[in-house]
């Protein structure tokens, strides 16, 4: 069983940067295609950002494109989302996934394991 923890939200001004962590324990973390999605209160569940398994690819949704960077520390089984000019509407719980398969997809019912989110409040 993967657990995956979430930490770094919080409340920033718009403009600010947050860089969200997650770690995971207990399944083979380099072997996973990992991502972030985020809800905002009232909302679906949507697409931030994905990579795969070697950090080689990723992809991001296009209203955070350029703003927000995902990485990976396999040494550490941990993923990470740098946010930087953040936005009131990117306001929402962020949740990391993880997929065990080696490429990444954008569909949130292609992740096996989801960790508790995080909660980021932009302010305006």
């Amino acid at each position: 069983q993967v657990q995956l923890v979430e930490s770094g939200g919080g409340l920033v001004p718009a403009g600010g940067s947050l860089r969200l962590s997650c770690t995971a324990s207990g399944g083979a973390f380099s072997d996973y295609a990992l991502a972030w999605f985020r809800q905002a209160l009232g909302k679906e569940r949507e697409f931030v950002a994905t990579i795969d398994w070697s950090g080689g690819r990723t992809y991001y949704a296009d209203s955070v494109k350029g703003r927000f960077t995902i990485s990976r520390d396999n040494a550490k089984s941990t993923v990470y989302l740098q946010m930087n000019r953040l936005k009131p509407e990117d306001t929402a719980v962020y949740y990391c996934a993880a997929r065990t398969r080696y490429s990444t997809t954008t569909y949130y019912g292609n992740y096996d394991y989801w960790g508790q989110g995080t909660q980021v409040t932009v302010s305006s």
